[in-house]
């Protein structure tokens, strides 16, 4: 569970530090959103270190866990209802997740 919240956090700040670009260019909001969108994306990648296991595999991993929270973006602050094959893709996205960081692995 302490995976997938770290996972979800991380989400969060990719998307932030995205999201607030996306406004200033395509919405014509204040350029003063490049600051907090600077500062998401640097709290990003240092989530991203602070994951246990090999970064090839977060990164992989990491992927599936950016869709589901991309599709729920969509929903709660685009104002647009998921379909039923988004939500379907996102579970799919998931279960490659769940698989690359919970499947068994040899020591050494």
């Amino acid at each position: 569970m302490k995976i997938l919240g770290l996972f979800l956090i991380t989400a969060v700040a990719e998307i932030v530090g995205c999201y607030l670009p996306y406004l200033w260019l395509r919405e014509g909001k204040s350029a003063w959103l490049l600051i907090p969108a600077a500062l998401s994306l640097a709290a990003f990648a240092w989530l991203l270190s602070l994951h246990p296991t090999a970064a090839g595999r977060v990164y992989a991993a990491y992927g599936g866990v950016y869709i589901f929270v991309a599709i729920l973006w969509l929903w709660g602050v685009d104002g647009i209802r998921p379909t039923g094959w988004d939500i379907v893709g996102s579970l799919v996205a998931l279960t490659g997740m769940a698989i690359i960081m919970f499947a068994p692995r040899q020591i050494g």
